[in-house]
């Protein structure tokens, strides 16, 4: 028999003091996950010492990919002056002047720890501005895990419901029946059904929360029809319209609200704006986020946190920030681009049932014949699903690390060379398809 690997060994005490091994599921793989040694640019050393080319980059947040000399030196050297203090900090303020000044809807901001936290403290920001209990978001949308936005993130077709009149459905066993009744679910790209909804709780909701290109939905950019008839209900009905870009912010130099002719009012960032460290943001109109100014008249929204703006996070996000700059997003823009027609390209000269979407620095491999509209389209029925996982795992058998979902975003420490690498490997894996049906 042969010896246990370093990871099935790491693993097998993991499983003593971690459920089911890990601290987040997307980590596990069959028989068990593989364990990170260091990385480097682009590419990820496991603890067996083979190297991949990451299109993972930590669940899109690494957009300069690993250990950037930059920020490497300047986290170093604020960490030799303290990690975290009971008073604000220089850096603070010069990062979130960084942040407001690539937008025009970013008056005001606050610091969080997290996309959750800040999906869940915009939320709150609205309900206070509003005085409204009620939110409505997209179905099948991925917003963290706070109880109101995870509602209805994963429903199948055995609990979503009409497609006229789509189901809340919890994703934690215990979810508040209150908590459910409080979300009101759309589907995408169906302005006049979505109205139809939104219209029946129309002096309740204080908000509608959706991503500009929601992953679990399809990873596809929203129909500008329905963000603009979003954008319109919520005029007319008094509610917030809140945009969650704690993902898609690494699209676009403003983020992916600029494809759109409209802003938010408030937006949800985090990931790639902590260059590696935790981090969220909430951000938008400034009357609507003087809800958390303790100096107004009246405190609506009290809002601190621990770490909340810490010097590390703050220091590593003004640099990577910094450096990914509008000629840097046009470039890692321009490779995903190169990625997206290479794999179009594949699925034409192997004839696999498979298309592409995405947009900005992302993109996703979706084994059906035309681009889902919806997270109805995008569910994967089990033969799908089966060959999904034949090609993620050819993949990271071939080297190349991909989200889950066979989705990739491109970072800076990338070239055309890693982006027609993994082209030729998604072609070979087409073909290993193929031969499978």
């Amino acid at each position: 028999m042969a010896e246990p690997s370093k990871s099935q060994r790491l693993y097998e005490r993991a499983c003593k003091s971690l459920p089911g091994g890990v601290s987040r599921n997307t980590l596990l793989r069959k028989p068990h996950p593989l364990y990170a040694d260091f990385g480097k640019g682009c590419r990820i050393t496991d603890i067996e010492g083979v190297e991949r080319i990451d299109f993972a980059n930590n669940m899109a947040s690494l957009i300069h990919g690993h250990a950037h000399p930059a920020i490497v030196e300047a986290v170093s050297k604020q960490l030799a002056r303290g990690s975290a203090f009971t008073m604000a900090t220089e850096v603070e303020i010069q990062f979130a002047e960084l942040l407001c000044s690539r937008n025009d809807a970013f008056d005001k901001l606050r610091f969080v720890n997290s996309g959750t936290e800040a999906v869940m403290g915009a939320v709150k920001a609205s309900r206070a501005f509003t005085g409204r209990p009620k939110i409505a978001k997209i179905e099948g949308a991925y917003h963290g895990q706070y109880d109101y936005a995870e509602v209805s993130q994963m429903p199948a077709p055995g609990n979503w419901g009409d497609y006229d009149r789509p189901n809340s459905v919890p994703v934690a066993h215990g979810t508040p029946a209150s908590a459910l009744g409080d979300v009101i679910v759309i589907p995408c790209n169906q302005p006049e059904l979505a109205k139809q909804l939104l219209d029946q709780h129309k002096d309740e909701i204080a908000c509608v929360l959706i991503d500009p290109m929601s992953h679990r939905v399809g990873l596809r950019p929203t129909d500008q029809d329905f963000m603009a008839t979003l954008r319109r209900w919520t005029e007319d009905n008094g509610a917030l319209l809140v945009f969650d870009e704690v993902i898609t912010f690494r699209c676009e130099y403003s983020g992916a609200q600029s494809w759109y002719d409209i802003s938010p009012d408030l937006t949800a960032l985090g990931k790639v704006i902590g260059g590696g460290f935790p981090v969220g943001a909430i951000v938008g109109r400034e009357q609507v986020m003087d809800v958390m100014n303790p100096l107004k008249d009246k405190l609506l929204f009290p809002h601190s946190g621990t770490f909340s703006a810490n010097p590390i996070t703050v220091t590593a996000g003004l640099v990577a920030m910094e450096l990914f700059d509008e000629e840097a997003v046009r470039r890692v823009n321009s490779l995903t681009t190169r990625a997206m027609k290479g794999i179009e390209a594949a699925i034409e000269r192997t004839g696999v049932r498979a298309c592409v979407t995405g947009g900005g620095s992302m993109f996703r491999v979706h084994l059906k014949e035309r681009p889902p509209r919806n997270y109805r389209d995008a569910f994967l029925n089990p033969d799908e699903n089966r060959q999904l996982l034949m090609l993620l795992d050819h993949l990271f058998d071939s080297g190349f690390m991909m989200i889950n979902t066979c989705s990739g975003t491109v970072s800076t420490a990338m070239s055309e060379a890693e982006i027609d690498a993994l082209v030729a490997a998604i072609e070979v894996g087409f073909g290993k398809l193929q031969q499978s049906a």
